[in-house]
């Protein structure tokens, strides 16, 4: 049996080494969200956090499940309301609070598409331009036992063109 040359083993150990070293930046993978069965394309390793959030009246327990890649960070938030006129009052004053942060990026909301989402309280598009751009998705899915309300956040401008349309398109519902 003939052994690899000292140059032959120098050669392999340098393109192993840089193949180790490049990783892609957006390195897509599904990672499911809430207890309702929402699955997200997210473009790295996501962290999980619990935080309250005043909606209205209330404070309102929401997972959020996210991660920073390419210039911006990608997050899904989830929150789950009794019924749908109570999901109707957390949207509404979820997208309030989340206009207001952004206000320097000259928001604009439209009407929204997804997939099984609920019709009410309806999916809802703000994306704004400015120091801070963001996209942003709001959409409910009525469940039994009530309505898991989510936001899809993109905040910032990913280094890849196509990196916003990707992570729409990874928003699936059951």
């Amino acid at each position: 049996m003939r052994l690899p040359s000292r140059a032959g083993l120098t050669a392999a150990f340098l393109v192993a080494a840089v193949s180790a070293a490049c990783s892609p930046t957006f390195n897509w993978r599904e990672v499911p969200v809430g207890d309702a069965g929402l699955v997200v394309m997210l473009p790295c390793k996501p962290d999980r956090a619990t935080r309250a959030l005043p909606l209205g009246a209330a404070s309102v327990d929401v997972e959020v499940v996210g991660c920073e890649a390419g210039g911006a960070t990608f997050a899904v938030a989830h929150a789950r309301a009794a019924d749908a006129a109570q999901a109707e009052a957390w949207l509404t004053a979820w997208r309030a609070a989340t206009r207001a942060q952004l206000a320097d990026a000259q928001p604009t909301e439209s009407a929204a598409t997804l997939p099984r989402a609920a019709p009410q309280p309806a999916p809802v598009r703000l994306d704004g331009i400015g120091n801070a751009q963001a996209h942003l998705r709001w959409f409910a899915q009525t469940r039994a036992g009530g309505v898991s309300l989510y936001q899809a956040t993109v905040l910032g401008r990913p280094s890849a063109a196509d990196a916003v349309a990707t992570f729409d398109e990874g928003l699936r519902l059951p």
